[in-house]
């Protein structure tokens, strides 16, 4: 004799909850969404507070200025070595002196400069100047020394050389670098600010001495 389910196991297997996976994923995607919305919120806060305390602050760029240019020897001499054409010989050894002004209420940091000196577009030797901290408002001065040992120059270059400091005592060369620095704002550093520096100097190999700067900024770029 067969017996027949009751209404009760019916009901009760009826009753039983049925897990989608569908609804697993929505549930999953919902959670996702929310995580990113709440980040992108707090990034877009961050940058709010960011760009409040810049407008506040009101960053300028900073100022580099070579002051002072003290010549500690220069020798130009022919060089009887190459007879058949013209050459020279140079030595040269300068101290560039420069002075980094910070009229911003934060502190700027500097990465390290070189600066170039050069002859009629011949670069001579390379200064350089290490990576410093400057605080707000305030005046600091830094250093380097190009030292330039026997570099000869060929032909039409040395000739002219030889002139301008055999004839004329009119040497001119070229100074140029370019300055980087990062201002800190709340523990925040800003993208790089750039300062091209272009100084044209004028020394008498006779009395080794400068006799003229004028120095000139191309600008600063981000």
């Amino acid at each position: 004799m067969t017996s027949r389910p009751t209404m009760n196991g019916d009901h009760a297997r009826r009753a039983q909850p049925y897990y989608s996976s569908s609804s697993s994923s929505a549930s999953l995607k919902g959670c996702c969404c929310c995580l990113f919305l709440l980040f992108s919120f707090i990034a877009l806060l961050i940058l709010a507070v960011v760009l409040i305390v810049i407008l506040a602050v009101k960053p300028k760029k900073p100022q580099f200025d070579l002051q002072q240019v003290g010549v500690q020897y220069v020798g130009i001499s022919p060089n009887p070595a190459t007879a058949a054409a013209t050459s020279a010989t140079v030595s040269l050894n300068i101290r560039l002196l420069f002075t980094a002004v910070n009229d911003n209420k934060v502190g700027i940091k500097y990465r390290e400069s070189r600066f170039t000196v050069m002859y009629r577009g011949i670069p001579l030797g390379k200064g350089i100047v290490p990576g410093f901290y400057q605080p707000a408002h305030s005046v600091r001065q830094v250093e380097t020394t190009v030292a330039v040992d026997r570099v000869n120059l060929l032909q039409a270059d040395a000739a002219d050389l030889l002139r301008d400091a055999s004839v004329n005592d009119r040497v001119e060369l070229r100074v140029l670098g370019d300055v980087g620095a990062k201002i800190r704002i709340l523990g925040f550093t800003s993208p790089g600010v750039q300062v091209s520096v272009d100084c044209q100097i004028v020394i008498s190999p006779r009395k080794q001495a400068l006799t003229d700067k004028r120095c000139g900024f191309d600008g600063f770029s981000v």
